[in-house]
């Protein structure tokens, strides 16, 4: 683990330079418990989970830093309970409607019907959001359909679209450049509540 400050009024602890569950889990867990362990008490300003990494934001006016850095570490060296890693569920509603499913269920040998029924099969976690508000990275893809961005991104996605990219599903929460390959769609307005940690499952709609 590595614990670095981003300027003065930030910290960050990094666990790895990969993608994977289990340490998304632990940064999980971690903010989750520091969310609801009294963060204006300690001064904490916000917490900004990644894929591998969690930021600590505070008002070094404030907070002494030492003390605070102690007990972020003291989090990170608690063994994890099931209770505090759990988020809420949220159910998607999706209509598989992208212009990218056809290409992508033939990249993998796979009818359309099931790269839809692998898809909504899986079980996803919000691993972080980004790049723009309310937009959630959602890890738990069937490796089966794991699939590379584009070459060339699109200059408009619509919003609400379901996209893939690499091992990610992702939702647009409104209009923008994007480069992951499209599968269906959905209302955005179901991601204004979605925060890290949550879990989400796909609901196929005709």
């Amino acid at each position: 683990m590595k614990r670095y400050a981003l300027g003065d009024s930030c910290l960050c602890w990094s666990l790895s330079d990969a993608i994977d569950a289990e340490v998304s889990a632990r940064i999980l867990w971690t903010y989750r418990r520091l969310k609801n362990g009294g963060m204006a008490e300690r001064g904490i300003l916000d917490l900004v989970p990644s894929y591998n990494a969690l930021a600590v934001h505070f008002d070094p006016l404030e907070t002494d830093g030492a003390a605070l850095e102690a007990y972020v570490s003291s989090v990170f060296a608690e063994k994890p309970s099931a209770e505090a890693r759990m988020g809420k569920t949220v159910e998607i509603p999706v209509r598989y409607d992208g212009e990218d499913l056809g290409r992508v269920a033939d990249l993998h040998d796979l009818t359309i019907r099931e790269a839809i029924d692998l898809h909504k099969a899986s079980v996803f976690t919000v691993a972080m959001v980004g790049f723009m508000p309310n937009f959630p990275y959602l890890i738990g893809l069937d490796p089966r359909l794991e699939t590379p961005r584009l070459d060339c991104p699109r200059l408009k996605v619509p919003a609400g679209a379901v996209a893939i990219g690499g091992a990610q599903t992702g939702i647009y929460p409104r209009e923008s450049p994007g480069g992951w390959n499209l599968i269906g769609s959905t209302d955005p307005r179901l991601l204004l509540g979605i925060e890290p940690g949550d879990t989400v499952v796909m609901k196929e709609i005709l």
